[in-house]
């Protein structure tokens, strides 16, 4: 089919198609003149994406679209439905309350009915470059559209802020409680740690145990020098014991033994002197004798008392390590005390520590929640306010009737279409050649026909024409 042959079934099915044409685009107009006027009213909302300030929580970019998304479930919840309906009292309505029992048969609750039939004409349209969102609501009454717009703007930021509100007070609560016991336990602390200083008489521990330390590291370096004294003093008194007591350097140095050595070498001089003289058996040797014994019996006296003091002062070192060595044991007992009282008191000092970082941060969430539970914003702030309309939303019968225009069209020429298939006529020469098979040797004008701008056949042209017979009307 070309579009000659397609003009020429529109043409002779012109009636088919004007009269479908006529009729959907005639029904339409009745149609949108008879069904009730719907108006569209519409308020936007501002929704705070950054998070809590009170809490100084800011919300990533990537959370802050979830956000959005979330205030849009709450503004399509059944709570601001229903917040709706308790603040209009649409429920105590006698008119709403026979719509009611006509629709249900008083099945159910006149709320839940009325927030359905709410939620249906609710319209929710967030805004794709930001956080506004826009609640629209559609009613047969312009006031009553614009009034349902504005209810639900107000029903969703008391809900939002009662999310927000409610928790908060409830929280506050939990929390003056909880600040109370950790007050308790902190002052219970810090009494058992003043009871513990006082028991150990603790000023300064940190002060004392360096005090005590310092005197523990002198006793020891008393001991290392009095230890050194001993094994000194030991060796000259085992030596002094000895058969060579007489080579102690002591003994040595001292005078008196070097001056009876002196006359005892005098004596056994004369001794000699005598003993060539006189005999062994003479008087004065005899005596000489003597006196030599009894200057040696002198001389090992004084060494004697000399190798003594030796002896005393290896006991008196001896007694002076012990008494260094039980002084140095009750110093580190006295230091391993202290450390241990500085380590029982470091234990309540971190309970003091932990109890009072306990304590401030449930005192700083106790302030925050209170805060919280005070405030009068719900993190959405409303930055317009749905006006009656002044033109129903639907139906447009401008926009209806462009439709039906359109959808005429279609189905008139469809109809043509159709009718032409049902009952096929011959009306070109591509049909004569289809339904015959034939060759087409020429096609013969008809009579009436003219040619272009408006000029007539020739003479020649005008006698065949005129033996043709003149088109029916029929056809």
């Amino acid at each position: 089919m070309n579009l000659l042959h397609f003009l020429s079934i529109i043409r002779a099915r012109w009636v088919a198609v004007l009269s479908v044409f006529l009729i959907t685009v005639i029904a339409t107009v009745v149609i949108t003149l008879i069904v009730p006027k719907q108006y569209y009213a519409a308020a936007s909302v501002l929704v705070d994406t950054r998070g809590s300030p009170l809490a100084g929580v800011l919300l990533p970019e990537k959370m802050q679209q979830q956000a959005v998304t979330t205030q849009i479930d709450i503004m399509r919840s059944p709570r601001v439905a229903q917040g709706v309906v308790r603040t209009m009292k649409l429920s105590d309505n006698p008119g709403i309350r026979e719509q009611w029992l006509a629709a249900t048969g008083g099945v159910g609750s006149i709320e839940t009915w009325l927030i359905e039939t709410f939620q249906k004409n609710l319209a929710i349209v967030p805004s794709a470059e930001s956080a506004v969102v826009t609640i629209g609501y559609t009613a047969p009454d312009p006031r009553f559209a614009a009034g349902m717009a504005n209810a639900f703007v107000k029903a969703y930021l008391d809900t939002n802020l009662d999310l927000i509100v409610d928790p908060a007070k409830r929280f506050s609560g939990f929390f003056e409680s909880q600040v109370k016991e950790a007050r308790d336990r902190l002052e219970k602390a810090q009494t058992k740690l003043t009871a513990y200083q006082r028991e150990h008489g603790i000023v300064a521990t940190d002060e004392r145990i360096d005090i005590e330390t310092s005197r523990l590291n002198q006793l020891s370096q008393e001991l290392v020098m009095i230890q050194s004294a001993m094994s000194d003093t030991g060796s000259r008194q085992a030596q002094a014991n000895g058969p060579s007591s007489d080579r102690i350097q002591k003994v040595l140095a001292n005078p008196v033994i070097n001056g009876l050595k002196a006359e005892l070498s005098r004596f056994e001089a004369k001794l000699e002197e005598l003993n060539a003289r006189y005999g062994d058996q003479h008087p004065l040797v005899i005596e000489a004798r003597a006196s030599i014994a009894e200057q040696r019996k002198r001389i090992d006296a004084e060494t004697r008392r000399v190798t003594g003091g030796v002896s005393v002062s290896a006991n008196i070192n001896r007694q002076r390590e012990a008494q260094a060595r039980s002084s140095l044991a009750a110093q580190r007992s006295l230091v391993l005390r202290l450390k241990q009282t500085r380590d029982d008191g470091a234990v309540l000092l971190r309970d003091i520590d932990q109890a009072t970082k306990t304590y401030e941060a449930l005192l700083s969430r106790m302030d925050q929640s209170k805060m919280e539970s005070q405030s009068k914003s719900g993190g959405a702030v409303q930055l317009t306010v749905a006006d009656p309309p002044l033109q129903p939303a639907s139906p447009k019968l401008g926009l209806n009737i462009g439709l039906a225009v359109f959808v005429g069209l279609l189905l008139g020429v469809g109809t043509g279409l159709l009718l032409e298939m049902l009952n096929r006529r011959v009306r070109s020469a591509i049909d004569l050649d289809e339904a015959l098979g034939l060759p087409l040797l020429g096609v013969m004008p008809k009579p009436t026909d003219r040619r272009l701008f408006g000029k007539r056949p020739s003479l020649m042209q005008q006698r065949v024409m005129g033996q043709l017979p003149a088109p029916s009307k029929a056809n």
